[in-house]
């Protein structure tokens, strides 16, 4: 899957709000504003259950890598999740 339609499918997701559980959290990191290093992907089965996290990080800009959208687009649908949300921007690592 091309990454412009990965984009635009988690996009759509995202744009529902919150729908209940299972509820799945992206959030992407970086050492500047401009450029997201890693991304975290919660996932949260229902209200008050433990999170459970998976991190996926690469050289270059996670937000523009096909691989990475792709695999997030697959865990999404994997998890039939009902609520998808995303940070927005890049939050800084120190």
């Amino acid at each position: 899957m091309n990454v412009d339609k990965a984009k635009k499918r988690i996009a759509k997701q995202v744009k529902k709000g919150f729908n209940g559980y299972p509820q799945v959290l992206l959030e992407y990191f970086g050492t500047t504003a401009e450029s997201a290093s890693e991304v975290v992907i919660t996932f949260i089965l229902e209200k008050d259950a433990e999170p459970q996290e998976q991190k996926f990080v690469c050289k270059n800009d996670a937000r523009e890598d096909e691989t990475i959208q792709s695999i997030l687009v697959k865990i999404i649908e994997r998890a039939n999740a009902s609520t998808v949300t995303e940070v927005a921007g890049v939050s800084i690592m120190h």
